[in-house]
Order: C-alpha cells, then structure tokens, then sequence
C-alpha cells in the first residue's frame, strides 16, 4: 500500500542518504522504535516512516488524531532591539505589526527573489520572536542569519527541545485532557503551559489541513509527554508518509520539492506571504524581481492536478505541451487516500493555470492526463476565532 503514497522527499532526502553522512537520532528513536516504527533516513536523521501502515495511519488522522515526531526541524529564538525590523530585511512578514503569540508563515528569500526556507515565526514579546524552520535546511538557515544578522541580535538553536505535532478532528479533546487549557487556542495562536515540571510552547496549527497543534517541549520530558499523549484512546503515532500524503491533499508545499531557491513566491501560489506593508516599502531580497512578476504574472504557477486513471504521476514527472516539448514540472505527486484518486502539485504555464484546464504528464515514458483543480484537494478544518 505503501508504494500508492507520495514517497519522493522519502527516497529523496535532500541531505543525502545512508551511507554518504552520518544519520542523527531525534530525542524520541528508541521510543519509535518500541512503538513498531520503520526508521529511513530523512533530512539527516533517522525518522519513523510508518508504524501500521500509511493508508491506515493517513485515514486515522483525517478521522481521529495522530501525534508527529517533528523534531527534526529547527526550533530558533531571536532577542534583541530592534530583532523583528532586522528579520523584515530578511523576509517579507510585518513582523512588528504581528500580534504577540500568533505565528506568522513567512519565507526566507533570497536575493534573486527564490526562497530559501519557509518557516514559521511566533512573536513572543517585543524583542523576542520564535521561528520553526525545516529540517533539511536548518543549518543553512542558521549560517544565514548569522551572516546577515547584526552582532547585537541573539540566535540560540533549541537543541534542548523537541517538537510534537498532534494533528485530527479529535486532536483539541485528547490534549485537553493532558494538557487542560489548550483547546482554548484557536487557529493560529500559542500559550505557554507547563506539564510536569517542564516548559512547554504550544500552538494550534499544523501541517495536515487538520485542526491540530504542535507542542514545543525540552527533550527530557519529550517521551512522558509522547506516552501521555498515545495514551488517549483517540491518538496513534504516526510516520512520515501519512504525513506526506497528508499535506498534499491539503495543498501545503515541502521545501525542497514544490519550493526551492529558483521559485518566487508568486510563482509558488504563495501571494499571501507578502504583506501589504512589505510589499509597498520593500527592503527584503528579491523585492523588485517579485513586484515585476506580480504585476505582469510568472512564467510558470504552482496548481493542483487531478490525474485521470489509478496511477499516480509523482515528482519528476514533466508538464508537456501538444508536441511533447517540457514545458513543466510535477513537484510532488501520490495517491489520495481521502478522495481515492491520483493528485499532484505542479508547475505549468500560467496561461494553463485555470481550473478545469486539460494538462498533459509524462513519466517513464507514459502519457497521463490530468486536469487543473482548486486546492486545496480536501478542505481546511481550521479552528478560527469565533467558529
């Protein structure tokens, strides 16, 4: 079942693989490993890719609530005066304008106007903002802000902490019970608890499409707090692959797949990232070049694609015109359990980004028809303000 799921950024760590770097452990490996866990390599660690199998653990999620070992990403702080101006040069967030304790989605570019990570950045009070960068960038990100930061802004990587996504419809009420207070959050928005003795930083968002929340907590009470969690009747641990398929029903991009340092955020579909504020003064990278293309449109947008057929078209896959010239991308492709059809996400010419228009994909010398769809394919079931 496994091979009907999008398994590219799996096979494709984008850090290398077994053999050419040595793997790190997450905080939790011996704990996966109990649980039944398959372990593969990704973004240099070790990582749990499925326990009972993805299809199950995909549907699980989309029905009840599975909890995610996400610590392999980077967990950042910024202090200083004057912190959240000096990271607007590097991104197009208001972040002086952000409200404390709601996190912001936001990308690091580059000076070409492509991105370097997207991430998520929480302003804590003033001169303190929490950021969440990937996993396989981490430390290029990290060397990058310490080049372009000032000597005066304090960066410390929380390799003292792991991070917990619990993602599902019954996410809010099995957390509550360990956790009382945090169905309180809405979409969105972070507190600060404590559970046994330890620290916690709590936001409810996610990256499943799910309502959901990830729970940022010092390494040594990452197991409790895992085995408290499962404990409930309504969560199972799940792997990467669920995660995937899961984040490609909801139309969330992965970095280094559907986002790279050659894509702007106008191409990626990724328009609301651009605050009104930076876009008028500018004074990130890239600035120019993506006032141009939103302007007069890129060459090239990322959209949805409904493949016509069981077989799923998946990354590499190439976006042909009438005469069999390339003209695009797939990025990322799979089977969808949740509508038990083939989808993908990819870059095509922006005169074929409507939806319904007729899109044709070439894989392993076959010829597969696709059309152009409204994402995400399955629909937000965010907790807002007010709902």
């Amino acid at each position: 079942m496994s091979q009907q799921i999008q398994d590219q950024p799996l096979s494709g760590d984008p850090e290398g693989g077994e053999g050419e770097i040595e793997l790190h452990k997450l905080p939790l490996d011996q704990w996966h490993r109990n649980k039944g866990g398959r372990m593969v390599p990704f973004a240099g660690y070790e990582m749990p890719v499925q326990y009972e199998g993805i299809m199950a653990e995909h549907v699980w999620v989309r029905e009840h609530a599975g909890l995610f070992d996400v610590s392999h990403m980077g967990q950042l702080t910024f202090t200083g005066e004057g912190v959240e101006a000096a990271l607007e040069a590097l991104m197009p967030a208001d972040i002086q304008a952000a409200k404390f304790s709601h996190p912001v989605y936001s990308l690091l570019m580059a000076e070409n106007g492509g991105i370097l990570d997207d991430l998520m950045l929480t302003r804590l009070k003033e001169g303190e903002v929490y950021m969440v960068v990937n996993g396989a960038c981490k430390w290029d990100d990290i060397a990058h802000f310490r080049e372009f930061l000032a000597d005066e802004i304090g960066l410390n990587h929380m390799e003292d902490h792991a991070l917990l996504a619990l993602q599902g419809p019954e996410a809010a009420a099995a957390l509550e019970r360990v956790i009382p207070g945090v169905s309180a959050l809405v979409f969105m928005q972070g507190a600060a608890f404590q559970w046994q003795g330890h620290d916690l930083w709590i936001s409810r968002s996610g990256y499943t499409g799910e309502d959901g929340f990830e729970i940022s907590v010092p390494v040594e009470g990452a197991e409790a707090l895992a085995d408290a969690i499962t404990a409930q009747p309504e969560v199972k641990p799940i792997g990467l692959g669920a995660r995937d398929s899961l984040r490609l029903e909801a139309d969330l991009p992965l970095y280094g797949h559907d986002l790279d340092t050659e894509t702007t955020p106008v191409a990626a579909a990724l328009g609301f990232a651009l605050k009104k504020r930076r876009r008028e003064e500018g004074g990130f990278p890239g600035h120019a070049r993506i006032m141009l293309e939103r302007e007069n449109g890129p060459i090239l947008k990322r959209v949805g694609l409904v493949v016509e057929g069981r077989q799923p078209v998946r990354e590499g896959g190439l976006v042909v015109d009438a005469d069999g010239n390339e003209v695009g991308k797939v990025t990322s492709g799979g089977f969808a359990p949740t509508l038990q059809k083939p989808i993908a996400m990819a870059y095509v010419p922006a005169a074929q980004a409507e939806p319904g228009t007729k899109i044709t994909l070439a894989q392993r010398g076959k010829i597969h028809s696709a059309e152009v769809v409204k994402m995400p394919f399955v629909a937000h079931k965010y907790v807002r303000k007010g709902a």
